[in-house]
């Protein structure tokens, strides 16, 4: 008679396929307990604060969902940053082609921050990865929104998908622009003792 799996210890506190793709991509069992967090960024809030706070309070409520003493709770969120201004995920077409002109022919910073909250103890990080992009013209804008792929990116693009077609380079962590820096991640899961590359498990469940 087959064993019966452990429960996994980590919950993913987002809805995000690419984050639970990427955890799939380590090894990492995990269950998905989205969170409803309000994202308004405070008058005096740095980007970087912004973000950071973003992933704790996502965390924290992931946390406070699921009883149970050995349980840690993933919280990200990223964003893009340029001149100072915060890029989230495009209101609509005009925003976005705002978004797109600042970037065009330069380089923008991708934060992502991570919290790991777990019963009395807490972790957290965030990354920065610089992302250049190609000269884009009007054409070449209004065909990558009508592919559909911008409208839930932060920053307007997804670097995974056939946004890469406006990158001309990146310095630093490629999945920390896709929404989860894997290399920082893997230190925070080692403090929390979680183990990775578990592939003989089934990952990724969809629900509790």
């Amino acid at each position: 008679m087959p064993q019966p799996e452990p429960t996994p210890r980590l919950i993913l506190a987002s809805a995000s396929p690419r984050r639970a793709e990427l955890l799939r991509q380590i090894g990492v069992p995990f269950v998905v307990a989205a969170t409803a967090v309000e994202e308004c960024r405070g008058t005096d809030e740095s980007p970087r604060d912004y973000v950071l706070r973003l992933a704790r309070e996502k965390s924290r409520a992931g946390r406070a969902s699921v009883p149970g003493t050995d349980i840690w709770s993933l919280g990200a969120d990223t964003l893009g940053v340029i001149d100072g201004l915060v890029l989230e995920k495009p209101r609509d077409f005009d925003d976005f082609v705002g978004m797109m002109g600042l970037m065009s022919g330069r380089e923008h910073s991708v934060l992502t921050a991570l919290c790991l909250s777990g019963e009395g103890a807490e972790f957290s990080d965030v990354v920065e990865t610089r992302v250049r992009f190609r000269t884009l013209d009007r054409a070449l804008m209004e065909g990558y929104w009508n592919t559909g792929e911008p409208r839930d990116k932060a920053g307007g693009y997804g670097i995974q998908g056939m946004g890469a077609l406006l990158v001309e380079s990146i310095h630093g962590s490629y999945s920390n622009v896709v929404g989860l820096p894997l290399e920082t991640l893997a230190g925070l899961l080692e403090r929390a003792g979680i183990a990775y590359w578990q592939t003989g498990m089934k990952l990724g469940v969809s629900g509790l």
